[in-house]
Order: C-alpha cells, then structure tokens, then sequence
C-alpha cells in the first residue's frame, strides 16, 4: 500500500556515490539498457524470482536498466537514489499513477485509491487520511495489544510453531476489530476464515501468475483458482455491503473503527462515500495491510531471536521506561524503531514502488526518458547499495541511529505523494508486537537453514514458513493502559 504525502528531503550526493554504470541511449529507441532475454522468459523469471531478475539487471547495467516483460511491455527500473528522489519530487500531475495499478483491478475494481490519479485521487486521500493518524492511532493501540496478547498466548513451550502463521492471525484479528469493526457474531465467523482463503490463494508464484497471465482469468469450474478468487471476493462483497446497512441503519456515532470513520467522511461538497467505494477501499486495506504487516513481523522476529545481544538492549530499551511503559511510551523508543526500520530495510514487502507513467519527456538526473514508459523505483536494489547501507545482508539496526536516511534511500512504504496511508498503523502493529514478545518469551528458531526471500502473491516475503519454539516464558511486565496524549 504506497499512499502518504511526505515531504521529500534532498539527497547529499556525497553520501549517494555515482554508479550509475554504463548507461546508454539508443537515439532511435531511447529507452535504456534493455535486458537481451526474450520478452517471454523475462515475464517467467520475474514472476518465479523477481528480486534475481532485479539484482541480475543491475550487475548487467548499473542503476538504470529497461525490462521488457510479455504482455506488460517495457519498463525502466531505478536504483539512483538521487535520480529516484528527483522523480518522486516531481509534480504528480505529470504522470499517469493509477493506471500503472491496472494489474490488480481484477481484485480491487477501479474505484479504490490505488487507480486513481490527479484531482480523484487527492480528494480520495483526504477523505482516508484522518483515520490513520494523531489521536486515532492512540485509539487502536489498545485494541492492538488485545490482539496481540490473545495471539501470543497460544504459544506453549516446547511446541514449535509457525512464525507467519502466527502473524497471519494476528494482523487477521487487527483489521478485523480496527478497519471493518466487525464483531463477534455469524459475520464475524464468515468473514475470517473467507478474508484467509480470499487473501492466501496468490501466495505462491505459481498462483500469483493468474494475475499477470490475463488469459488464465476465466471461470473454468469451481475448482479452478481463478474461479474461487471471483466467488470468494463475490461473498466478501455481499457481507461488507450487509454490515455498512446495517451501520446506516443504526447510526451508531460511537463507533471508532475506520469503516465508521470512512462512512461518516465527507468531502468539500458534503458528499461521502458511496457504498462500492467503501467496499473497494476496505478490500485494498485487507489486500495491502495484512500479509505486509505479517512478513514483517515474522521476519523481525526471526531475526532478533538469532541477536541476543539486539534482545538485551530491547529489554534495557524497555525497562528504561518503567512505570510510564504504556504503548504510546513504547512507539517512540530509538532502538526499538531502529529494528523495524532494519527490518523492513531488508525485507521490503514490494520490491519495486508503483509505476510513475510520464505524461511527456521527462529529465531525471540529467538523463531524459520518453513518455507513456513506466518508470519504476527499486525498493529491494536501493536498501541494498553497499554505499548506503555497508554489509547490507547483515542485519543491524544501529545504522539507523547512526544515520538519518533519505526518502530516496529508504522507503519501505513507497514515496511521495503515493506514500503508505497505512504505514503508521503498520508500524505501531509491529513495535507493539515486538514489545510484547520480547519481554514475555525466549524463543529459538527451529529452521536447520536460513529462511530464503520469495514471492508470495502481490508481496514477498519466506519462501518457507518461518519456524520458531518457545524455550521459556518470562515473568510478564506490569499491564499497561493506554495514556493520553497522540502518537507523533
């Protein structure tokens, strides 16, 4: 989900380095360093193993090459971070955003944010934006820690179990409760398990194909997967529509979830939302807020369980605050955000941002692309430059207290005016969750080999589930309530 609007800080290009490589134009076709490989077999290695694609086109030509993949068409990715940050600084109307999105209107429609452009998207952001941030923030926090708690306790010493699993449910739990406010009760019992199969039955590339390859989205039998997608999405629609009737029929104004927010927002001329828009927006908040915010947990955790030393200063971090360890206090501690930032650092759930679609010719770091060519930021190659982030297979957080980032050298959650809407909520989820656990749980890891980085639908995350045990549970800190105040 890329949709916030930041203010882009200026790269210093004393600390980007020049590697751009051996960059060059074809004055009759000026798109960039073309991948030599058939259209068709780049379309394969970019859906098996989109990260080698990446890595391997930059070993070929530097920080700016041309993909070509069958049936999609050509595309420049961009790994110059001060070419990246001169793009994403760039005035939005100059190019086509939402229609570079078109891939996941199958799923979502063309209502929904993602699809929008100009004047619509704007309008749209602002009716969003306001249940994601300030005081409704301190609002979820104790509805994350509910959740979080509830999932936890399942964990028995001596039984290993599944890491991303785990997180699954758990970020399952928080869009139920903090986005759609279902609760318990025959819908909330329909919608659980059918929100799962909706959202798993991509996970593989295999699968994640029926999204690339148009001509295998068709209904050939109740069996076929594209055929369960459109029926699960079908009844996903029909319960979503049952509970915003019902919400309008009771017109219950204490209600502090987002669907409530977003059926009470209204726009400059008074007009809200209309009930397909609310819809779409809440399967895009579903689509994009949860398996995200699970890979990200389970792999910060498979990683701090193989740091004692990170999980020592964690508690250090945490007890430091003592009596005042309520969530708010705990979002705002360096270390602790220093982990997540290195987490989503080395795993970003989406490796590229979303397509920018130039309008007209436009010059980026003195270099000039062609109009109607999707350009296109690589998250995963940026986190990776060896000239930013020294070592960069190595997991450690202090990089972030030593060093204060760029937008355009770090940006796990897209940029510009496409940022995360969400990236706030996803962040607390992921440091109260790391809280929590590291103050109750000593946990080994029970995966004889690393974890591997691969395609799971839209995202990337373990190729393989991430296995942990619990070895012992600690003495619990003192509950905590949530104080008043906002988030910052």
């Amino acid at each position: 989900m890329e949709i916030k609007t930041v203010d882009d800080a200026a790269v210093d290009s004393s600390t980007v380095g020049n590697t751009t490589g051996n960059t060059t134009v074809d004055n009759s076709n000026p798109l960039p360093n073309r991948l030599p490989k058939p259209p068709i077999q780049q379309l394969i290695d970019w859906i098996v193993d989109p990260v080698r694609y990446q890595v391997q086109g930059r070993q070929q030509f530097g920080d700016v090459f041309t993909a070509n993949l069958s049936g999609l068409g050509s595309m420049v990715v961009i790994s110059d971070p001060k070419m990246i940050q001169e793009l994403l600084s760039c005035d939005p109307n100059k190019f086509d955003i939402g229609r570079g999105n078109t891939l996941i209107s199958p799923l979502l429609g063309t209502t929904t944010l993602l699809m929008l452009d100009g004047e619509a998207h704007r309008n749209k952001r602002k009716l969003l934006m306001p249940s994601f941030h300030g005081e409704r923030l301190q609002t979820y926090a104790q509805q994350i820690e509910e959740s979080i708690a509830s999932t936890t306790q399942q964990w028995q010493p001596g039984k290993p179990f599944a890491m991303l699993t785990a997180a699954r449910q758990l970020g399952l739990k928080i869009i139920i409760k903090v986005v759609f406010g279902v609760r318990e009760g025959e819908r909330y019992d329909e919608l659980t398990p059918l929100m799962r199969a909706w959202l798993h039955v991509l996970d593989s590339p295999f699968r994640a194909s029926f999204i690339f390859l148009k001509f295998l989205q068709r209904d050939f039998g109740q069996w076929y997967p594209w055929t369960r997608i459109q029926k699960r999405q079908q009844r996903l629609h029909e319960l979503l529509q049952a509970e915003i009737d019902e919400r309008r029929a009771s017109e219950d104004s204490d209600r502090t979830d987002i669907l409530s927010l977003l059926m009470a927002a209204r726009d400059e001329n008074g007009q809200g939302m209309h009930d397909e828009e609310l819809r779409s927006e809440l399967l895009m908040l579903l689509l994009a807020g949860h398996e995200t915010t699970a890979i990200s947990i389970s792999w910060m955790l498979y990683q701090v369980y193989q740091n004692p030393a990170i999980i020592d200063r964690l508690r250090q971090e945490i007890a430091s605050l003592g009596d005042n360890a309520n969530p708010l206090a705990i979002l705002q501690l360096p270390y602790l955000n220093a982990v997540c930032q290195e987490t989503l650092r080395m795993y970003p759930v989406a490796t590229l941002l979303f397509p920018r679609i130039p309008k007209e010719p436009i010059t980026l770091a003195g270099q000039t692309f062609p109009e109607d060519v999707p350009l296109v930021p690589s998250i995963y190659l940026v986190h990776y430059r060896e000239d930013l982030y020294p070592n960069p297979h190595e997991f450690r957080p202090e990089r972030f207290l030593e060093r204060q980032y760029a937008p355009s050298e770090y940006f796990p959650f897209g940029g510009g005016n496409r940022r995360c809407i969400g990236s706030a909520l996803a962040q607390m989820e992921m440091k109260l969750a790391l809280a929590h656990v590291v103050q109750r749980y000593e946990m080994l890891s029970v995966d004889s080999r690393p974890v591997a980085l691969g395609r799971r639908g839209f995202t990337f995350g373990p190729q393989t589930d991430v296995g942990m045990v619990v070895t012992s549970r600690r003495k619990a800190p003192n509950s905590v309530s949530v104080a008043s105040g906002q988030v910052q």
